[in-house]
Formats: C-alpha cells, structure tokens, sequence
C-alpha cells in the first residue's frame, strides 16, 4: 500500500497543479487524444484552491495528483431531476505518469468517502464524449453511465455516478 497524504492545495501552489494538468495534457495528446488541449483554466484553479475544493496528492513529499471534488453541478449536464444536491462532483483528476497504477481509484474513493461523509448519495463527474477508455476505467471502478449529452460547444458530457454507499476496497 502506497503512502499518500491528500490535502486541499493552497493558492501558491497554483502552479504545481497547473503542473500536473499540463502533464496530464501531454500524455493524453501523445496517446492521439484530443482531450484537454488547451491551457488550463487558470481562473477555475484559482478559485477551487482559494475556496479548498482543490486538492493535491503527495507520496514521499511530492505532487503526483491533482483533482477538484465539490458541489457544482453543471446546469449543462445535470437536470433538477438528477437531484444535483445529492451528490458532490469530481473535477480535473489528474495523476503524473511517475506515479501512474492505482492512484486514480485510491482519490476516487477518497471524494467518495467525503460525499458519503457530507450526507452525499453519489459521487459523480463528466468525461470526455469520446474517449472509450476513460469510459470503461469509471465504468471498472464502480461507476454507471447515466447518459451522454451531446452539445455542440462541449466535448465532455458523459455523465458517470457511483454511489457513496459502494466504495470498492472500503464497503464492497
């Protein structure tokens, strides 16, 4: 077992996390993958580290992961019928390729742990439309399609939830 401490990021690590993302954008393209092409949200970032939904991982006092777990539910993806305050939702996961093999479902069911902690009933996100693979590792870790909203001006919109009630390893 890997010893990891997961933390909120502080507004001057605002760099490391961009960090982390640009990597992440770099494999991803290096894979033929179009996703997260772009500068990262620079004002988003700042935002979620100065309100502490950012969070960052460390193993031996490194950064190897980043990701944002909170409540927004995006109005584009997420009907009043989903129920939007059951559930927190996840956000930019990113882990560096060093540290690669299990660290992606370890913060899983770290924001997992925390929604069912606040009352929460799911823990949900959206991925990228097209990318297959992403799609089958929610699905490997417990996580169920909802549905996949198409808009034109958004790439992401496959819609994943997983209940706080199964977190795999913890109360499988």
């Amino acid at each position: 077992m890997r010893d990891l401490l997961i933390r909120a990021g502080r507004p001057d690590e605002l760099g490391m996390v961009e960090a982390l993302l640009r990597g992440a954008s770099e494999w991803l393209a290096s894979r033929g993958i179009d996703q997260w092409q772009y500068p990262p949200h620079r004002d988003r970032i700042t935002t979620a580290l100065q309100q502490g939904v950012c969070f960052l991982v460390f193993e031996d006092g490194e950064p190897i992961a980043t990701f944002q777990v909170d409540d927004f539910a995006d109005p584009e993806f997420w009907t009043p019928d989903d129920e939007p305050k059951n559930a927190l939702y996840m956000h930019r996961m990113a882990v560096s390729r060093r540290a690669a093999g299990g660290i992606g479902g370890t913060i899983l069911d770290w924001a997992s742990a925390r929604a069912a902690a606040q009352g929460k009933q799911w823990l949900r996100l959206d991925a990228w439309k097209d990318n297959e693979e992403l799609h089958r590792y929610y699905k490997g870790a417990s996580f169920t399609l909802v549905r996949i909203v198409d808009l034109p001006h958004r790439r992401s919109g496959a819609l994943f939830q997983r209940s706080t009630g199964c977190i795999p390893g913890i109360n499988a």
